[in-house]
């Protein structure tokens, strides 16, 4: 179901409402952003997450004023966005970004059943670093207890891409400036030691590019 929360009014070809274009935006992003009210006041958070089937899940702390609020069952707004490139014009209005995004709408749940809890930190993990959770020692009974899981199921969502090149007037193209795309992506460095290590371990195979 998508309502006026989702509906496209600028560019709406840019935009898509199915899961085939939502999902993939959501999977490959390491951060998302929470949004919520509170007696009036606006509130945002950057948040670690994973996405299983059509629900998005986070955790923290059971002492954080955030997922206190949260675990109440309240009206969240998710987004996600991932910038491309820089598209630089010959005219400055119509420079712009190459860009994916997603915007989500659910109420939050706290997830009280252990085996969903076990999973939601697996996912998140493995959102972070693919091939983690089997390489680390998993949350013991202490650290479970001091952990919240909330699961936010999907209402409604869209994303929105723009991909191309330039779009310059016909009277600008003459135009003394150059003009082209800067490309942008994440990207992963050469890891680094902790350097409080007591033995050397082997760099692990899904770290090695």
């Amino acid at each position: 179901m998508n309502t006026s929360r989702t509906k496209l009014t600028r560019l709406p070809k840019r935009g898509a409402h199915d899961a085939e274009t939502i999902y993939p935006i959501l999977d490959a992003a390491l951060v998302c952003h929470i949004s919520y009210c509170i007696d009036g006041q606006p509130f945002i958070i950057p948040t670690a997450f994973c996405r299983i089937e059509d629900t998005l899940y986070i955790h923290g702390s059971v002492g954080s004023h955030f997922f206190r609020e949260l675990a109440k069952g309240v009206h969240v707004c998710v987004a996600v966005t991932f910038i491309d490139g820089l598209i630089l014009a010959r005219s400055a209005f119509s420079h712009s970004v190459n860009y994916r995004s997603v915007v989500a709408f659910g109420k939050s749940r706290l997830v009280e059943d252990e085996a969903e809890s076990w999973l939601a930190l697996e996912r998140i993990t493995e959102q972070i670093m693919p091939g983690r959770w089997a390489d680390t020692r998993h949350p013991n009974a202490s650290e479970m207890k001091k952990t919240m899981v909330i699961a936010i199921p999907i209402e409604e969502a869209s994303a929105k891409v723009r991909t191309g090149g330039v779009n310059d007037d016909p009277e600008d193209l003459a135009l003394p400036y150059w003009a082209g795309v800067v490309p942008l992506s994440l990207t992963y460095h050469t890891p680094v030691p902790d350097e409080k290590r007591i033995k050397d371990v082997p760099l692990p195979d899904y770290l090695k590019g």
